[in-house]
């Protein structure tokens, strides 16, 4: 008899054993991917949450956490990242530590549940340039929509979310009309916009009922670490010196090759990275190379006035510019306000530094031992019909003729003998005669005779 009882109760405890069994394993089979946002929102941001969602679907994760502190950014790629974050098949939730303005309110609006730690703000999404000023209406509309449909995605209140961008929308006892919305934490929990007021990322994984969950954080890789770097504004700007330099110094010292090999590899930093992160396009490339072939056949090849010179820096310096910006062919609007304009002054910017700095340094660069070690320093004898090379100083303020259009550079004969020369005057024809007035780093610099 007592054996039945303790079977019967044994049977009896079976159910309660079971789904303690079965809470046991659907607690260790939880699995979270974490990765933190806490950089203006741009195309760094944009590659990171990418990489972020590949991997975790990849590993078929319960949950993505995001803990978000930014001021906002540009609004493409913000629109990329919630885009990103709407059509992932994984639940999302962000915790917005400290703040979420602008850019950081559209893509918490997207996630499926938002967490912010005590003083977080979230709002303030109206569109301005870099000076802080609201743009015109058109930017405001596009920003309005994106919100609107962002929350409704979600289940929210598209009225708060359009609050964010306009200050016209009224709403009863939270804000006034003539306002931006920007709500704080607490703000947000009571308006039901934020789940609750918690102090960190293990608190929101407690209050997803995951506390127990397996936790793998995004790792950011060196190859992520080397595009950030090359991507950066001053690191671009000295990659575009080092281009322009070497083709300068490369025209101005012809058949040293080193120039030109550092061009050539500063434009491959330059591009890359800006590729891989979708901001330069196959066409803004091709704008840059057509570029320098313009420049190559004005100095070299076509004669005339200048036309294809000035075309080829006008192609040089779109393509560069255009590169920086995000863009749908000629259409700007999708970036950040104001960053074209910023393109184009960090372009010439380097320009005009490349070339003083070619102007002031490119003899004693030449000069130096290092750049000798550099260079083949093999003989070429006269015999042997090697001239220009010959540094004879005794052609100083001897009269010739050029033999061919220095534009500035060409071959000027003197004596019944050929020589590189380079026109200071910025144009001579073939047939005009000269007289040289210096003789430095192999070349003859010449001018037009007068008279």
């Amino acid at each position: 008899m007592h054996k039945k009882i303790t079977s019967a109760r044994t049977f009896a405890y079976w159910p309660l054993t079971v789904w303690m069994l079965l809470v046991a394993f659907g607690s260790q089979a939880q699995h979270v991917y974490r990765f933190d946002l806490k950089e203006d929102i741009g195309p760094n941001a944009w590659r990171l949450v990418k990489n972020a969602y590949e991997a975790a679907e990849a590993k078929q994760v319960d949950l993505v956490l995001i803990e978000l502190n930014t001021f906002g950014g540009m609004v493409n790629f913000a629109d990329s990242i919630r885009t990103r974050i709407l059509d992932s098949p994984l639940e999302t939730a962000v915790f917005i530590n400290h703040n979420a303005a602008s850019a950081g309110a559209l893509i918490s609006l997207a996630t499926d549940r938002i967490y912010m730690s005590k003083g977080s703000s979230i709002g303030a999404a109206s569109v301005v340039d870099r000076s802080g000023q609201v743009l015109p209406e058109k930017h405001q509309s596009y920003m309005r929509g994106l919100m609107r449909a962002t929350a409704e995605a979600k289940g929210r209140d598209p009225k708060v979310a359009e609050a964010f961008v306009d200050p016209d929308v009224e709403l009863p006892n939270i804000k006034p009309a003539g306002k931006i919305l920007t709500l704080t934490s607490s703000e947000a929990v009571n308006i039901k916009l934020a789940e609750a007021e918690l102090s960190s990322a293990t608190e929101v994984l407690a209050a997803e009922g995951m506390a127990g969950a397996q936790v793998t954080v995004h790792r950011i890789t060196a190859i992520d670490k080397i595009i950030a770097f090359l991507i950066n504004p001053a690191v671009s700007g000295v990659l575009m010196l080092l281009i322009i330099g070497g083709i300068y110094f490369e025209l101005q010292t012809p058949g040293v090759g080193f120039a030109l090999v550092v061009a050539i590899i500063a434009a491959v930093l330059f591009f890359a990275p800006l590729y891989i992160q979708g901001l330069a396009d196959n066409w803004e490339i091709a704008l840059f190379v057509v570029g320098i072939v313009l420049v190559l056949m004005e100095l070299f090849v076509i004669p005339g006035f200048g036309v294809a010179g000035i075309l080829g820096i006008l192609c040089l310096v779109c393509g560069l510019a255009f590169s920086l910006v995000a863009n749908d062919y000629f259409d700007f609007s999708i970036g950040k306000p104001g960053m074209l304009l910023n393109a184009f002054l960090l372009v010439i910017a380097s320009m005009v530094a490349a070339t003083v700095l070619m102007v002031i340094f490119g003899k004693s660069l030449l000069n130096t031992r290092a750049f000798r070690r550099l260079v083949l320093q093999g003989e070429q004898r006269s015999a042997e019909g090697y001239t220009s090379a010959v540094k004879n100083l005794e052609l100083v303020g001897k009269e010739g003729i050029a033999k061919t259009v220095l534009r500035p550079s060409g071959k000027v004969e003197i004596d019944e003998r050929w020589y590189d020369a380079v026109a200071l005057d910025g144009f001579i024809d073939a047939g005009e005669a000269v007289y040289v007035e210096k003789h430095e780093n192999y070349n003859l610099f010449v001018r037009k005779k007068r008279g």
